[in-house]
């Protein structure tokens, strides 16, 4: 038993679940470029990703597949370390993106965009990012008391998610005539996504990606608790802000693409947690190919469950996470 337990805190566990989740990672991608209204084998998928010939499949692929597979496991990364980041700031495991508000906000200030200045879409991921750093520091403002206690957060949240929620409702309500376009968006889907959404989202990943790895020892002694992080010399006020920023950076960045889709940043985190522990050396590397995972299988599971039927992909999350939420809620 204890050899057990010492192989499960060893730097060759945490590599070997790793390891695991890249392999659901490319079975995932394989599977959601082959499976739809046409089946396509995955021999002639890489053949038609290599060449240009013309062929049906290769549209299919090429332009509607390939891409929504990407951008797919660029949102799951982007909202997973969302929520890993929110956890560890806020203390507290039910934090995620759609659950404090941090994603109302963003869709809020994306649907304004949308459905009032459309001709300004392609600032749509900087208001996201705008509104979900309103709603993390209202959230922030309202939890804090003498320090962040996990229940002043959810409450905050559920109080900031109905606000923001109200404002993207009211919006609907005076513009119903373009609400058509904003439904997908609110209901979070890959439908209709290609290479564009790819080139807008990507960056953002990249960005975030690095500087979650680059400052994840900063959070690692932030969790000790902020007497021992001001003990070892940590700014804890401002790594927190920072911390935050970065969330509502990355959480923006997914919503203004794929919508409002929750649950990946509860999920997620907490699913890795348990595997390999609160190191966030190897809880953000994790995070982020499982978030990919979680949403390329999700997509999949969407668009062909029901073929040709497609439904939004932030139902199939709902479904999953809103059990999810309540068993953690209850634990």
């Amino acid at each position: 038993m204890e050899n057990e337990i010492l192989f499960k805190d060893s730097k060759e566990y945490k590599l070997l679940i790793i390891a695991i989740i890249i392999v659901l990672l490319i079975v995932g991608f394989v599977l959601g470029n082959a499976k739809g209204s046409m089946e396509v084998s995955i021999q002639r998928i890489f053949e038609v990703m290599l060449n240009d010939d013309g062929s049906p499949e290769r549209m299919v692929v090429w332009n509607i597949r390939l891409p929504r597979m990407i951008l797919a496991a660029l949102a799951g990364v982007n909202l997973a370390l969302a929520g890993a980041v929110l956890q560890g700031v806020m203390n507290n495991p039910l934090a995620d993106p759609g659950i404090i508000g941090i994603s109302s906000g963003a869709g809020l200030f994306g649907i304004f965009i949308l459905v009032v200045l459309p001709q300004y879409q392609a600032l749509v991921p900087i208001a996201a990012f705008f509104g979900a750093m309103l709603a993390a520091v209202i959230i922030y403002i309202l939890a804090w008391k003498g320090g962040i206690q996990p229940i002043r957060v959810i409450l905050a949240g559920v109080a900031v998610s109905a606000l923001f929620g109200a404002g993207i409702s009211g919006t609907l309500v005076f513009y119903s005539d373009r609400v058509h376009g904003a439904l997908t968006f609110m209901n979070g889907s890959l439908s209709a996504r290609s290479w564009p959404e790819v080139q807008t989202i990507l960056p953002y990943t990249v960005i975030g990606l690095v500087l979650v790895i680059i400052f994840s020892q900063k959070l690692n002694i932030l969790i000790l608790g902020d007497d021992v992080a001001r003990g070892l010399g940590l700014n804890v006020e401002a790594v927190r802000l920072s911390f935050t920023a970065l969330a509502a950076f990355l959480a923006a960045s997914a919503v203004s693409v794929v919508g409002l889709l929750g649950f990946v940043g509860l999920i997620v985190p907490h699913s890795i947690r348990l595997l390999i522990g609160n190191d966030y050396r190897y809880m953000f590397p994790a995070s982020a190919l499982l978030g990919a995972v979680l949403v390329m299988f999700s997509d999949t599971f969407a668009r062909t469950i029901l073929s040709p039927t497609e439904i939004p992909v932030g139902i199939v999350m709902a479904v999953l996470g809103a059990p999810f939420f309540l068993y953690l809620l209850r634990r």
